[in-house]
C-alpha cells in the first residue's frame, strides 16, 4: 500500500491493474479520474482511505492490490493486432487471453500486424511500465528472414548505428541464422522498442524484410515448437525474477526459518 505521503496516482492504478502508466495519465489530463469527487491532477497523490473513481466507476484500490502480480507469455501470430478494440475487425490478442475477474491485461510493448512471436501480458501496470521504460535497456532478439544482398559492410553499419527519421539507431548484434538462395535469416538484438524498429533499420539499406519473429525479451526465451496463439503463464519464482529484475518487491512470502541448533546446544527458530 502507499506510504504515508501517499503515492502518484498513475502509479497506483497501474499497480492496481487498470492500465499502463502513460494511459493513465492521459486518463488524468482529459479528467476522467476523480480523486475524493474531485478532479485528480498530475502529481496528486493517493493515500489509505482515499477515494478514486476511474472513468465514471469507483476503484477499490485496496481489493486490487490484494491481487498477485500475474506474467503470460503470448506467442502472438501475424495477422493479429495488439490493441483491446479494433475499428477494422481484425482479431486482437485479447481475445485469446484468459479472463480476470480483477483489473485486465495490459501488454508489454507491441508487435505489429505483420510480426509474430513472444508478446509479454501482464495485470501489473507498473511493472509494464518498467519493462518499457527506456532507462531499463531490457534487450529484445528477433530472427529476421531477409531478401536482399547482404554484405559484410551492410551488417557492420548496422551495428555501428544509422539515422532513421526519428533518430539514430542500431543493433547490439547480428548473428547469421542461415538460409537458401536469397533468402537469408539472421538474429538481431537491441535494447529499445520503438515503433517497427527492426524492419526500419533493415529497410534504411533498402533490404526487404519478409518474416519477423520475436524470440527474446530479456531473460524471457519463447519457448521452443510453441504454436501460435499459444498462451504461457510464469511460475511465480519466474514473476519474481522479473519484478526483481526492474526493481520491483517479491510477491512470493518469505519462508519461515527452519530450526537450527547452536554450538550451545539449544534450538532455534520454529
Amino acid at each position: 500500500m502507499a506510504s504515508a505521503d501517499g503515492e502518484r496516482i498513475q502509479k497506483v492504478l497501474a499497480r492496481a491493474g487498470l492500465a499502463s502508466r502513460r494511459e493513465i495519465e492521459e486518463w488524468i489530463k482529459n479528467g476522467e479520474i476523480l480523486l475524493n469527487s474531485n478532479p485528480a491532477k498530475l502529481g496528486d497523490r493517493w493515500k489509505e482511505g482515499d477515494r478514486l473513481t476511474v472513468r465514471g466507476r469507483p476503484v477499490d484500490v485496496g481489493k486490487r492490490f490484494s491481487q498477485a502480480t500475474r506474467v503470460l507469455i503470448y506467442h502472438k501470430p501475424t495477422g493479429e493486432v495488439v490493441t483491446r478494440r479494433d475499428p477494422e475487425g481484425r482479431p486482437t490478442i485479447f481475445a485469446q487471453l484468459p479472463r480476470l475477474d480483477i483489473g485486465r491485461w495490459i501488454n508489454v510493448g507491441r508487435l505489429d500486424i505483420n510480426t509474430q512471436g513472444l508478446l509479454l501480458v501482464t495485470n501489473n501496470g507498473e511493472l509494464a511500465n518498467k519493462l518499457m521504460h527506456p532507462a531499463q535497456q531490457i534487450e529484445r532478439e528477433y530472427a529476421v528472414r531477409v531478401l536482399g544482398t547482404i554484405g559484410d559492410d551492410l551488417l557492420e553499419r548496422l551495428k555501428k548505428g544509422v539515422e532513421l527519421e526519428d533518430g539514430p539507431a542500431h543493433f547490439n548484434d547480428i548473428v547469421d541464422a542461415g538460409g537458401e538462395g536469397a533468402n537469408r535469416w539472421f538474429h538481431v538484438t537491441l535494447s529499445e522498442g520503438r515503433n517497427r524498429i527492426v524492419r526500419r533499420l533493415w529497410e534504411s539499406q533498402g533490404i526487404v524484410v519478409s518474416r519477423l519473429i520475436r524470440i527474446r525479451f530479456g531473460d524471457i526465451v519463447l519457448p521452443p515448437h510453441n504454436h501460435g496463439r499459444s498462451v504461457l503463464e510464469l511460475s511465480p519464482e519466474e514473476r519474481d525474477k522479473l519484478l526483481a529484475s526492474v526493481g520491483l518487491p517479491s510477491e512470493i512470502p518469505p519462508r519461515k526459518p527452519l530450526r537450527t541448533r547452536s554450538g550451545d546446544g539449544k534450538w532455534r527458530g520454529k
